[in-house]
């Protein structure tokens, strides 16, 4: 596999002929059809086949899975237009594998349970894991539960990828409680109601598990997480289920600096199943522009945490979305909008933008003129690309850790599955 940034002149066509591969490969590989305008800067994704198969007359996808040796869900994975489909067409080239020999990793896709079944259905192939966000911790240990989600789960175990309940105090919004979270975590009474009342819905829904955020936690309240996560995991492993747990850095802010607050983890990597290293990106933000990623901070982040925690117990979070800023940021005031990856790029079209790249924070972002009422307005917007995605995939395999969370699948981001898909062999539990 192999990255091309698009330079001025480029074309789908000499792109493809440039590395040897069709249009239909590229376009699929990238999500773009033949009418896209590039953009300066712009990353495309270049994925090699290991083997291909051109259909016949007569050939069915199960059909050509056994006569190839590979499974339903690997057909799929590795042509995931297939999922919008009903139909194969004789001259068509399928992918049957690629050269993944970089490592195992899972993947984990974070999701509500309203999402698009057309975007779900393309996504499952490449998941082990489905983290189904909606189940929001309230007063006294009590769960509310704010999804319909019974499709879902049922479509994740047929594509055997095993679903995960996912507990926090964050609304749809993502506003959360620090009165709830600490009202549970310093009340025995309130942790023991909570335990069983996650318990009840783990059976009553199907799941396998649950991701708890421990989006509070300092070296001062660890002890109390630790207490939490030590009964929890105790009462669902009685039961087989799964317990994991999603962290966030505690940012440090210096006049030269930023740096996260050394929490020591060991007693609840000792404890847990899993972890994920996620910031949890929303809607919207208030905070002054910068990398959606950061490759310099997160490398220091996890080359810590690998310290206290099992680097095969922990999972790297990759964001999936772009922000737009409008300039001069003003703290507390300039509220930021998010943008789809896809919405980022046919912006960046339109106002003809030419896409930079940040090496320090492996990070791509561009700058832009609005004329809003007769009155011109600076934007800046930063987001990912496929470079962004190869370097985080990158971090996992060289500390070895358990593999990729993705915040959040909503969206369908194509580059990121070949990127993963066509490099690394993605486990199956179920």
């Amino acid at each position: 596999m192999t990255i091309h940034i698009v330079q001025p002149g480029d074309t789908i066509s000499t792109i493809a002929e440039k590395y040897k591969i069709s249009v239909v490969r590229l376009l699929q590989d990238n999500g773009l059809t033949e009418s896209t305008n590039l953009v300066h800067g712009q990353a495309l994704v270049i994925a090699y086949p290991r083997q291909t198969y051109i259909v016949k007359t007569g050939d069915t996808l199960s059909g050509i899975a056994d006569a190839n040796g590979i499974t339903m869900l690997q057909i799929l994975r590795n042509n995931p237009y297939l999922n919008e489909r009903k139909y194969i067409y004789p001259g068509e080239t399928l992918v049957i594998s690629y050269n993944n020999t970089m490592g195992k990793l899972t993947t984990n896709g974070y999701a509500n349970s309203f999402i698009n079944m057309d975007i779900l259905k393309k996504t499952l192939p490449f998941l082990t894991y489905l983290t189904i966000f909606g189940y929001r911790i309230i007063e006294n240990g009590e769960i509310e539960d704010l999804n319909d989600d019974n499709e879902i789960i049922r479509m994740a175990k047929e594509y055997r990828v095993l679903p995960i309940m996912m507990l926090s105090t964050l609304n749809l919004q993502g506003i959360g409680s620090v009165d709830t979270s600490y009202n549970l975590v310093y009340n025995p009474k309130n942790i023991n109601i909570f335990i069983e009342n996650t318990l009840k819905m783990l059976k009553s829904k199907g799941y396998g598990g649950i991701n708890l955020t421990f989006q509070y936690i300092n070296e001062d309240s660890r002890p109390y997480y630790e207490n939490i996560a030590k009964l929890l995991t105790s009462r669902l492993h009685q039961e087989g289920y799964l317990v994991f747990v999603t962290l966030s850095e505690n940012f440090v802010y210096d006049a030269n600096y930023i740096t996260f607050e050394q929490i020591d983890y060991t007693q609840i990597g000792l404890t847990l199943d899993g972890f994920t290293l996620l910031n949890f990106n929303w809607g919207y933000t208030y905070g002054p522009p910068s990398p959606v990623e950061s490759q310099e901070t997160l490398s220091e982040f996890v080359d810590y945490v690998n310290t206290k925690i099992p680097p095969k117990k922990t999972e790297i979070g990759i964001s999936t979305i772009g922000y737009d800023w409008e300039l001069p940021y003003v703290a507390g005031v300039t509220k930021t909008k998010s943008l789809s990856i896809t919405s980022v790029i046919t912006l960046a079209s339109n106002v003809g933008a030419v896409i930079q790249f940040d090496e320090v924070s492996q990070t791509p972002f561009f700058r832009y003129t609005e004329n809003k009422n007769g009155i011109l307005r600076k934007h800046i917007v930063w987001f990912v690309d496929a470079r962004t995605v190869d370097a985080i995939a990158e971090l996992i395999i060289v500390n070895a850790n358990r593999g990729a969370a993705v915040w959040n699948i909503m969206n369908y981001f194509p580059q990121l599955w070949v990127i993963l898909n066509s490099q690394y062999e993605i486990e199956t539990l179920l």
